[in-house]
């Protein structure tokens, strides 16, 4: 079919202009870098409050941003919290509510992993024309259909365990020793890096070789003209505690050898993302670079880190469980020294990134968060209306946390419920339950309501875990909404 002159200029124009107009699109569109730590302390970090640990990189960056005061994760755990960012659903939706635990099948029918029918965020984004790239700890399935680069990243450089030690010269060693002896269940936290599915030779502390990595990726994505998305998922300060000897030397005044180790893996993290910082500058990067920074849930203060003033470690309900220092630093949009005071949710990256990158969600695609862009840059509240999750399943009972507002309820440990004005009691101290009886009759209410829509976990924990569930004893959603006499019960005085 010939095709005339005219025709032919015309299509050659639109395609032009079609060109034109996505490079456009692409040159206005933000790069995207989200800085996860490993259950880092809501403390822990310079423009949280810290007094002993220093974290000049992220505090300079912190403070030409929005700082999140009341920022929360989906889930006390690292392996829920980090499906929940990915998939932007709370893992009792989606099957995932337990941490994974170690798993060395590479059989292709394992279904140790979040599903497949879950598009994440990489993939959105992907689809959009970004260069999209995991780096560190993944712990969201380790078969190879659940792999990053299956899962919408261009390229992955890390692990896929839950933890990993942080020296090759001594992780390698004890992985060869082991496969020389015939051991067919090494632990994965001795495994080699890999990078897109091939082991890679990392000679660095590997906190330093996830933040070389991330640099890389950012000129690869200015070589290929392309916005980016970064998904930086260190795992310090994650145990084991291991820092480089230079580092510990930076706090020598720190007289317990755990807290003292933890605060050079943190120190670790923000040097590293100084570096990423001149990486961004050299390639004329920074000013159009959304940098998120959070942690996956609270410290664990059993190992180094420190929640003050919250109350409560990692795993709990309480806000030191879920509640975690974030900021997001993007100098062409919003102006610094911004403080956020307004609840918001890790959930609520999904949808934001998602306008941010002008894509589009695959249809039936469900999120449980907001895009709270435009409440960042004016200073509203995004969950007026709305409270904002957490329950973990314990063995036999659960442990449950919502946020409305000013005011949160909390269970912990099978005790009875609590109700705290959380502005005014931040460390949840006084128990306002008998004062404001329907207060917490009614957000007790809506969060059972909101657990009628949880699916059965894909996997649990422990052999005790199994029993339950099979038994029967468990979700105990039942039990754990029990509000009879709740008044009249001492504890609530």
């Amino acid at each position: 079919m010939k095709i005339k002159s005219s025709n032919l200029k015309q299509l050659l124009y639109a395609a032009f202009l079609s060109i034109f107009t996505m490079g456009i699109a692409q040159e206005t569109r933000p790069n995207i870098l989200v800085v996860l730590c490993d259950d880092l302390g809501y403390s822990d970090v310079g423009f949280n409050g810290s007094t002993d640990i220093i974290t000049p990189e992220l505090d300079k960056l912190a403070s030409n941003g929005s700082i999140f005061t009341s920022a929360y994760v989906a889930h006390p755990f690292c392996g829920p919290s980090r499906s929940a960012i990915l998939t932007g659903r709370y893992p009792h939706l989606t099957g995932t509510a337990y941490n994974l635990f170690h798993n060395s099948s590479k059989d292709d029918e394992d279904n140790m992993g979040v599903p497949l029918e879950e598009t994440y965020m990489a993939n959105v984004l992907q689809n959009a024309g970004y260069y999209t790239s995991a780096i560190g700890k993944w712990h969201l399935g380790s078969a190879p259909k659940f792999h990053p680069n299956k899962r919408g990243f261009d390229n992955f450089y890390g692990f896929l365990g839950g933890g990993h030690h942080y020296f090759p010269s001594e992780y390698n060693k004890t992985y060869n020793s082991q496969m020389k002896a015939g051991n067919e269940n090494i632990r994965d936290y001795v495994f080699p890096m890999e990078h897109n599915g091939k082991p890679a030779n990392e000679t660095e502390y590997i906190t330093d070789g996830f933040s070389r990595e991330a640099s890389k990726d950012i000129k690869i994505a200015a070589s290929k003209k392309q916005p980016f998305f970064i998904y930086l998922a260190y795992n310090a300060p994650h145990v084991p505690l291991q820092a480089k000897a230079e580092d510990m030397a930076k706090f020598s005044n720190i007289e317990d050898k755990d807290r003292r180790t933890y605060a050079a893996m943190v120190y670790a993290v923000d040097r590293g993302v100084g570096n990423i910082v001149k990486t961004l500058k050299e390639t004329n990067q920074l000013d159009n670079t959304l940098i998120v920074f959070l942690s996956d849930n609270g410290g664990n203060f059993d190992h180094g880190a420190n929640n003050y003033p919250l109350k409560g470690t990692k795993g709990d309900t309480w806000e030191g469980g879920y509640r975690v220092p974030m900021f997001f630093h993007w100098p062409k949009k919003i102006k610094k020294d911004q403080r956020f005071e307004f609840p918001v949710s890790a959930l609520d990256l999904y949808p934001t990134f998602t306008e941010l990158a002008k894509a589009k969600l695959p249809e039936g695609k469900k999120l449980d968060g907001k895009n709270i862009i435009n409440d960042v840059l004016k200073n509203t509240e995004p969950y007026k209306n709305d409270l904002i999750y957490s329950l973990r399943y314990r063995e036999g009972y659960n442990d449950v946390g919502a946020r409305l507002g000013d005011w949160k309820i909390t269970r912990m440990g099978n005790e009875p419920w609590r109700l705290h004005n959380i502005t005014q009691d931040i460390g949840e101290k006084k128990n306002l339950a008998g004062r404001y009886p329907e207060r917490l009759k009614d957000m007790i209410a809506r969060t059972q309501e909101w657990t009628k829509s949880f699916v059965k976990p894909l996997w649990v924990y422990s052999v005790k875990d199994k029993e339950l569930w099979d038994s029967g004893r468990m979700p105990a959603y039942d039990e754990t909404f029990e509000i009879e006499k709740l008044v009249d019960n001492p504890y609530h005085k």
